[in-house]
Formats: C-alpha cells, structure tokens, sequence
C-alpha cells in the first residue's frame, strides 16, 4: 500500500489547514463575542476543515486513479509495440531516474516479461488500499488542525481561550516548518520559525480579504 501523503504532502496540509482555521479564529473579536459567536466560529472553522479534507480524499482518489490509466496505457502500448526499441522507450521513460541507467538488454528483459504478463484490465479501477488512502488523508487533514478550536470547546474565557489557540497554532506551524527544513536538508530550526512568519501573514492576508 502506497502512502496516502508524502511528508512535503503532509507539511503542505497541515500549513493549508491551519490557515483555514486560523482564518476563521483570527476574525472572531473576544472582547465583544459571546457564547453564539464562539459557536458560530467553531461551526465555520470544523465545517471548513470538514470539507477540505474530503476534497482532499476526493483529489487522491483521482490521482490514484489517473496514475493507474498511466500505467495502463504504457503497458498496454509496451504489449503492442512492433518494434523492440520502440516498448524500451517507453520502460525508459516510465522510469526517468532508473530507466536511464539501464542498458538495452536490461530493458529488452523487463519488455519480455511485461508481454509475459495477463491481459491488463480494460479500465483503470481504485482498489481498496486507494480508498483506505483517502480514508487517511481525511482523517489526517482534518485531526492534524483540530487541536486550535479544542480551546474553545473546553474554555468559557473567549480571550484565554484565543491565546492558548494561537499558542498551539505557532506550535503547530513550527513543526510543520522544522519537518520541512528537514526534508529539504535546510535548517529545521530557522525554518520552523519562518513557517511561523509566513503562516501569520497568510492568515493576516486571508482575513483582510474576507476570507
């Protein structure tokens, strides 16, 4: 089973989502708003994240099932090339990294057995591991934002409550930005804390556009 979300796919989700609720927290006012505008903003926030983690699932199932029509098609036109370079081509472009280090007999062999191989599907199908993806990227998406609204689920005190939500919102952005450096070999540190940064001013962006 493949994985639902790379680690830079992760990184990106939990930054996108944390803009989206902070967006909506951001804009509540706590020195006016009572226990209805709390509740307003809550519903907003969680029915946001909601829906952006099922479009998500619905964007990894389509990816699943546009890369199985990829597969397909080439092994369907390996099987049917006439001429042998013709079907290495193609192994060698199905396989940019590996493919160019391979030498013709190499991909003459890999041919061989891929004509060896059943009658492909006449249509690509998502199997169950693509739907249980999409199941994970749901519930990722949707519990790696949540911890910002616990605040005001448990908390009568609207203004304590929205400092420890931007607390575990900068907390939150920090680890997502150190997991970042580390992936793309820069400094975890400076770039947890420039995660911080640019997320604040996404989110400063995204509410005065009334978003």
């Amino acid at each position: 089973m493949k994985r639902a979300l790379e680690p830079i796919d992760r990184v990106s989700e939990v930054l996108f989502g944390l803009i989206m609720v902070l967006s909506f927290t951001g804009s509540l006012s706590v020195a006016e708003a009572g226990r209805e505008d709390i509740r307003t903003m809550l519903v907003g926030a969680l029915g946001c994240n909601l829906a952006w983690g099922i479009i998500d699932a619905a964007f990894y199932l389509m990816g699943c099932l546009a890369e199985k029509g990829r597969e397909l098609a080439t092994l369907r036109a390996v099987r049917e090339a006439t001429v042998p370079e013709r079907a290495q081509r193609l192994i060698a472009d199905a396989l940019p990294l590996v493919g160019s280090v391979l030498e013709p007999s190499e991909l003459e062999a890999l041919r061989l057995r891929l004509k060896q191989l059943p009658e492909p599907e006449a249509r690509a199908r998502l199997a169950k591991d693509d739907w249980r993806g999409a199941v994970g990227v749901f519930v990722f998406v949707f519990v790696s934002t949540f911890p910002v609204t616990i605040p005001f689920m448990l908390m009568s005190d609207a203004m304590r409550a929205m400092r420890i939500s931007n607390a575990i919102a900068v907390i939150l952005l920090f680890v997502a930005g150190y997991a970042f450096g580390r992936i793309t070999g820069r400094p975890p540190v400076l770039v947890g804390m420039g995660m911080v940064v640019f997320g604040a001013i996404l989110v400063g962006l995204t509410i005065a556009l009334g978003g």
